[in-house]
């Protein structure tokens, strides 16, 4: 029996993906648990700031800080476009609005018209990105061998460079909304979440405060697009309502009002996926087994579902909240 998942579920929990899905839910923190706004599209965010970086780096050919200037730029573009005809909407209507724009993202970058520019249904992952990242990095290879030993588990410098990378950028996310909640600032956006109305009638603009939020969001969750991609390229699946959903479970998971419970709550998630597969496909492989192949894929979406609804009924405030935090509309 193969148990090598044991090992590729641990070394997931520092994976530079579940530090990308990490910095993307910290955004979606600031959105839904600490401000109230309920988006259900922040998948779009994602794939707004992959495609503009990747756009900027194949098409463009601009140099690597300009892609990511780009790629930052189509976060706050994107956060005004769908803020301001929405953000005055009840929160329901918010949340239909979101899904929507992020199925129109999706549905645009695998055009066939526009298959030049964003490389349609395949995505992009021929541009000369790699290139440049790779020269930034200052790890050399180590003398005794092209991989670096690190208790069970062996990274290229490449890998480990993206590895560091990743999660530097995400405990640089997670200080800043930490102490930008704890500032006066932070304290209108909970005041919003919890009555905006009351808010409104001490004198702030519930409106800006609401913007503001959306695009801090927005540029965290674009910045986690073009991490996802820098190591493996971009698949347009990333603006997929699985990739919003994915992040809305690890927000629950961790804790939805709090900083470090979305980095928490995606090492968690990424570790039980990657269990969870290897024991499916043990079971698929199994003599007369009644589940097949493709049928054990679907389980896996079935099993993060009903976890997502026993999170939202038996532990709403996560596994680092505070119950008197927990918010819905």
């Amino acid at each position: 029996m193969d148990l090598s998942f044991l090992s590729l579920a641990v070394s997931q929990i520092f994976a530079p993906d579940t530090a990308a899905y990490a910095l993307a839910t910290i955004g979606l923190a600031v959105h839904f648990g600490y401000t109230g706004l309920m988006n259900f599209g922040q998948s779009a965010f994602m794939a707004v700031g992959a495609y503009a970086f990747a756009i900027g780096a194949r098409t463009l050919d601009l140099p690597l800080p300009l892609c990511l200037l780009l790629g930052v730029l189509g976060a706050v573009v994107f956060a005004l476009l769908l803020g301001i005809p929405t953000l005055r909407l009840r929160a329901d209507y918010l949340s239909m609005v979101t899904i929507a724009s992020a199925e129109i993202v999706r549905y645009v970058a695998i055009t066939p018209e526009l298959t030049p520019l964003t490389g349609g249904q395949g995505g992009l992952t021929s541009f000369d990105y790699a290139n440049a990242w790779s020269a930034l990095n200052p790890i050399p290879a180590p003398a005794s061998g092209g991989y670096y030993t690190l208790g069970p588990f062996t990274y290229s410098p490449d890998d480990l460079f993206n590895l560091i990378v990743s999660w530097v950028v995400v405990i640089i996310a997670a200080l800043l909304v930490w102490l930008l909640m704890r500032s006066p600032w932070g304290r209108v956006v909970r005041g919003i979440r919890e009555d905006e109305d009351a808010v409104r009638a001490l004198g702030k603009h519930v409106f800006s405060y609401k913007m503001q939020a959306l695009v801090l969001g927005g540029v965290l969750a674009g910045i986690a697009g073009m991490l996802y991609i820098m190591p493996k390229g971009l698949n347009p699946d990333i603006g997929g309502t699985q990739t919003t959903f994915f992040l809305w479970t690890i927000l629950f998971l961790g804790g939805a009002a709090t900083v470090f419970g979305p980095v928490l709550g995606s090492m968690i998630f990424w570790a039980f996926l990657i269990l969870s597969d290897g024991l499916i496909s043990i079971l698929t492989s199994l003599p007369d087994s009644p589940i097949s192949g493709i049928q054990g894929g679907q389980i896996r979406f079935i099993m993060v579902g009903v976890g997502l609804m026993l999170l939202v009924i038996y532990r709403p405030q996560g596994i680092l909240g505070k119950k008197a935090e927990t918010y819905f509309a």
